[in-house]
């Protein structure tokens, strides 16, 4: 267990991102490089333009899908049969993410954050970003039916979305992204995730914005934030 140094909030010791803040956690584990998950083609579309966006300011759409009471559903299941629970859970979120353009950044534990216009650039990335979310959504509730069935798990996936601008600071060989510019972007994204309720898809109002017209969205008003200063103005 990682302890954020920022609300003293309990992590899975791999996470990268607080699950309840948003805040930068210090790697305590290794994780898959993203050349190891990234499909071909996508891997050859990164590289070929990892140079052009080095350095560049890049709009974004950021997706963080983790577990909903993780811990309570690894103990209930064990080591072992949780393990193969996750990596299947991965592959269904990676699969999504992929689908529409995406490209997996890191695994945060027990999830992951994914990224929608960086490194490869699209105009409608918070579309792509809503529509991967969905897929993901979709394809988790089935496998979460089969599994509630067979081994009397109730799992399911929280999803929180936000758009804004990041900064590539460098992009290594391995497809390593590291964004200088990972405050507020990233975090409100992370934020949108640790207050969604189970199933749900949450949205800040800079992506909601920019899917207008292309989705159906619900206001839910506005919800108190971790780390923001006034209460934010929340989409589902």
């Amino acid at each position: 267990m990682t302890t954020c140094p920022a609300c003293a909030h309990g992590n899975p010791d791999n996470a990268r991102f607080c699950n309840q803040c948003g805040a930068a956690l210090a790697a305590t584990a290794p994780v898959a490089a993203p050349v190891d998950y990234t499909p071909a083609h996508l891997v050859e579309r990164v590289l070929t333009s990892a140079h052009a966006v080095a350095g560049e300011r890049k709009q974004v759409t950021v997706l963080f899908a983790d577990v909903k009471g993780s811990t309570r559903l690894a103990a209930q299941a064990g080591p072992e049969a949780w393990h193969g629970i996750l990596d299947h859970l991965f592959t269904l979120l990676t699969s999504a993410i992929h689908r529409f353009g995406g490209t997996v950044n890191q695994y945060t534990g027990d999830g992951v954050m994914a990224l929608f216009g960086a490194p490869l650039a699209h105009e409608d990335h918070a579309v792509r970003a809503c529509h991967a979310a969905l897929a993901a959504g979709q394809a988790v509730r089935a496998f979460a039916d089969d599994l509630r069935v067979r081994e009397g798990l109730n799992l399911s996936i929280r999803t929180g979305l936000n758009s804004g601008d990041v900064v590539v600071g460098r992009i290594g060989d391995d497809l390593r992204l590291d964004y200088t510019a990972q405050g507020l972007t990233v975090n409100l994204a992370a934020r949108m995730e640790a207050i969604a309720e189970p199933g749900r898809i949450y949205l800040t109002r800079h992506t909601a914005d920019l899917v207008q017209g292309h989705f159906e969205l619900r206001p839910l008003g506005e919800m108190p934030v971790a780390g923001a200063d006034q209460p934010m103005v929340v989409h589902e």
